[in-house]
């Protein structure tokens, strides 16, 4: 009897576990069925980077994860800026592209997007809530599942696809590195022989890249990669979308582990 007992609590507490991912995935099945709207379609070919060289496929899966973002991702206007679908597309899209071909399919932390007309102002406190220290910024991303972004940064980026600097791209591979609790440059890998060569590979990178900047000598990647391996990891995906050709000569292994880890090939996506 009481055997009997423990294997039905056991049921129930795997239950309790596995059901709101159940759920969540049903529910994200649902979403995907609806049809795409026609005037989505056209903010996506005027403002998403790589629109109209997607396959027919392609697109489809994106419109997909574009609809579950949109459902699931509470969009705040800041500092006066008012939203609308256009400011919402592009930054779901951009973000949305990450994810386009990999086995994971969406974002699990993220929970809202800020979003400020331009750069604004961030304050960080001491433990007594006296101010600590104050920055300008044009984004960031937290681990409690929220991402900044300012907005005429975030067309800067898709005007420009060939200079390195994406905000969206940034701020995202961030909240993929968050994904385990903490930004560290290793988001969730498949399997323990993943990270086993994304640390060689990465941890390998980021100490030549610190060593560059400590020289003052010239890099396909941007500097700010050498603060830390979570700032590396974030600007290593800017510069594999929108500086790919660059990447593999220079860097053919991050290149490599990149490619694997996005699970698509930028280098079909430019001319």
């Amino acid at each position: 009897m009481f055997l009997y007992f423990l294997t039905g609590l056991g049921l129930v507490l795997i239950f309790l576990v596995f059901y709101p991912d159940m759920k969540r995935t049903a529910h994200r099945r649902e979403i995907e069925k609806k049809e795409f709207p026609q005037n989505h379609i056209e903010i996506l070919k005027n403002n998403l980077p790589f629109y109209e060289k997607l396959l027919p496929e392609q697109k489809e899966r994106l419109h997909k994860k574009i609809m579950v973002f949109l459902d699931e991702v509470r969009f705040e206007g800041c500092g006066g800026l008012e939203l609308n679908d256009e400011i919402k597309l592009t930054i779901s899209g951009q973000a949305s592209m990450l994810l386009l071909n990999s086995p994971k399919s969406y974002y699990n932390i993220i929970t809202s997007v800020l979003v400020y007309p331009t750069a604004y102002l961030a304050k960080t406190q001491n433990p007594d809530g006296t101010v600590a220290e104050e920055s300008v910024r044009l984004g960031e991303s937290w681990t409690t599942g929220t991402v900044v972004l300012a907005w005429d940064n975030v067309k800067h980026g898709i005007s420009n696809t060939e200079d390195g600097h994406d905000v969206v791209l940034h701020e995202f591979a961030h909240q993929l590195d968050q994904e385990d609790g903490s930004g560290n440059g290793a988001p969730i890998l498949p399997g323990k022989s993943a990270y086993s060569s994304w640390a060689r590979v990465l941890g390998k990178e980021y100490k030549e890249l610190k060593e560059r900047k400590k020289k003052f000598k010239k890099s396909t990647l941007d500097k700010y990669g050498a603060t830390n391996p979570a700032e590396f990891f974030a600007v290593a995906t800017e510069t594999f979308f929108e500086k790919p050709e660059q990447l593999q000569k220079k860097h053919p292994e991050l290149f490599e582990e990149l490619k694997k880890y996005y699970q698509i090939d930028p280098l079909r996506l430019v001319d």
